[in-house]
């Protein structure tokens, strides 16, 4: 454990204790050490789907979290227990075999391993897990696992919920099989394998952000990350006096959804468009449309994006895209402007409001400084839906909620966040203003049918959560 581990991080870990013998007791082999770790899941509150294209965000980890319990075996299996996939309609019990890495030619691809864990949708969710150990030996980040492990999972992440239940999901394992199996590894690079493993086994293309904030998150803090590829520029506390709270709109959606892949297709078509039409042989923005200013953007680049093009065109003009994770489809057609776009307006919002935020402490009038917070972020929200074709009916309607409410009341602004498409809108807010966001969520539910879950306290990353252990 952590010395200074928060007391409500320690008592979470101590109720997983409790709970094991009932959840677990079945898995688990008595008087063998099972190490326990715990991922939260993140609030997006700027810089969202752009961080795929280098743009700076900005994300606080919730108190919401994933607890990963690791027991190694004395087989080969990998044996996966998660209380929260039955609910969801998913086998909660899925096994594997450190054998089934493996070929006649030795550890198989990734591309082979991401089909084969995927060929039953109810058993999809376990390949985030297994694809922690297949991603550490096929990386090379650890010796060739010689004995299975026993993988027992809780989660008060919601699924679909848009605050990265995947990326809190893999970090818990990741930390946890650390432990289990006496490795270590820094934050940052135990960030990347947690995304490798979503990219390259479970097949969804999100950028790094989520996986970073579960890991180097800090309580009350907006944790500042350029995702260029991955470097943590600080964090800037939540003033006293105010707060951001989450609110999910019972509306799910997936990273690996059709809308957020073709969102990021266009994007990195855009930035192909712009750089052949330049001429240029090297890339002078180094792979990262969010280096782009927006001014130079209008008056040199702008021009040469087409509103939408037919992929087979595409292909056949310029060729793939630089993107790893996804491939241009000749038989679809994507926008193309609007997509690359919004990385390069929302990279400027998102520095304009940590600008903000630091300037607070100083501030003569804060309340105008909060309007201006509330600003960049109905702007940033305005551009999911328009820009990026990310938006959602129920998000649209949580947010204009909290627009009438107003800056005059302590509500300053509202956006969705993460994937979009559903999930959670991230709220500015004054401390003492729960009463009227609960009048919203009531709103929400009597003209949707739908139950909005209110995601209102932060907590500490994996890193500083550290690992609690225990022998059934």
């Amino acid at each position: 454990m952590v010395k200074d581990q928060p007391t409500g991080v320690r008592k979470e870990f101590e109720q997983f204790q409790k709970n094991a013998p009932k959840l677990f007791g079945d898995l688990l082999q008595p008087g063998r050490k099972v190490f326990v770790a715990r991922a939260p899941g993140r609030l997006d509150v700027m810089g969202g789907i752009a961080d795929y294209c280098g743009s700076l965000v900005q994300e606080m980890p919730l108190k919401e979290a994933v607890f990963a319990g690791i027991q190694k075996r004395k087989d080969s299996r990998i044996v996966i227990r998660s209380v929260e996939a039955g609910k969801e309609g998913f086998y909660p019990d899925v096994e594997y075999s450190l054998e089934d890495f493996y070929s006649a030619r030795g550890l198989k691809s990734y591309s082979e391993i991401s089909s084969e864990l995927k060929t039953d949708p109810r058993k999809t969710w376990a390949s985030y897990v297994a694809g922690i150990f297949f991603v550490l030996e096929k990386e090379r980040l650890a010796p060739p696992f010689q004995t299975g492990a026993t993988v027992c999972l809780t989660s008060s992440v919601p699924f679909g919920s848009g605050i990265a239940s995947s990326a809190a999901l893999e970090v818990a394992v990741l930390y946890g099989v650390l432990a289990a199996y006496g490795l270590q590894m820094e934050g940052l690079k135990a960030a990347r394998a947690a995304q490798i493993a979503e990219n390259r086994v479970a097949g969804a293309p999100c950028g790094i952000m989520d996986q970073v904030t579960a890991v180097l998150g800090e309580d009350r803090a907006l944790l500042a990350l350029r995702c260029q590829p991955h470097t943590v520029e600080g964090t800037v506390s939540i003033p006293e006096g105010f707060r951001l709270v989450g609110i999910h709109s019972n509306v799910k959606h997936s990273v690996g959804g059709a809308r957020y892949t073709d969102t990021r297709i266009g994007a990195f078509m855009g930035h192909k468009i712009i750089l052949t039409e330049l001429g240029a042989k090297e890339d002078p923005f180094d792979g990262y449309l969010a280096r782009i200013p927006p001014d130079e953007y209008r008056t040199r680049y702008r021009r040469f994006l087409p509103s939408r093009i037919e992929g087979a065109e595409f292909l056949r003009r310029y060729g793939g895209t630089v993107d790893p994770v996804t491939r241009v489809d000749p038989g679809k057609t994507y926008a193309v402007r609007s997509r690359t776009e919004h990385p390069i307006y929302e990279n400027n919002r998102a520095g304009q409001f940590r600008e903000i935020l630091q300037s607070l402490p100083q501030c003569e009038n804060v309340d105008r400084a909060m309007v201006r917070l509330g600003r960049l972020m109905y702007a940033s929200h305005w551009s999911y839906g328009r820009r990026c074709g990310m938006g959602c009916a129920e998000t649209d309607l949580l947010v204009n909620l909290v627009r009438k409410a107003g800056s005059g009341k302590g509500l300053y602004g509202a956006k969705i966040t993460g994937g979009g498409c559903g999930g959670t809108v991230a709220v500015l807010a004054s401390e003492g203003t729960e009463a009227l966001l609960r009048q919203i969520l009531t709103r929400y539910a009597e003209q949707t049918g739908l139950e909005p879950r209110f995601f209102a306290e932060s907590s500490p990353g994996a890193q500083s959560a550290g690992i609690h252990t225990f022998i059934p």
